[in-house]
């Protein structure tokens, strides 16, 4: 059974840094792209980065590029979204995502709050 299990969100203020994990479990974690996606309220999810399965290519919204990093550990089936320099827009629910042969699986999110 395929799990995705995200920690590290909380509340920071602008400026700071947070680092997001997504440990994953059930499938070939290293056989697979994995993803970021976030949702502010009220708004649709979107695609914060991604990386393929040996992070040889990595891509990222506009809206993030040169203040987030994503990486990954295929020995530890871990996923990371290193976050710096945070803006209040974004703040929002962070995902972990990934899509195997047969369907689509998403974490439960962990929230993130840039405020002051």
């Amino acid at each position: 059974q395929v799990h995705l299990v995200e920690s590290g969100g909380g509340l920071v203020q602008p400026g700071g840094s947070l680092r997001l994990s997504c440990a994953a479990s059930g499938f070939a974690f290293s056989s697979y792209t994995m993803s970021w996606y976030r949702q502010a309220l009220g708004k649709e999810r979107e695609l914060v980065a991604s990386i393929t399965f040996n992070g040889g290519s990595r891509n990222y919204a506009d809206s993030v590029k040169g203040r987030f990093t994503i990486s990954r550990d295929n020995v530890k089936n871990t996923v990371y979204l290193q976050m710096n320099s945070l803006k209040p827009e974004d703040t929002a629910v962070y995902y972990c995502k990934v899509d195997t042969r047969t369907r689509t699986y998403w974490g439960q999110g962990t929230q993130v709050t840039v405020s002051s």
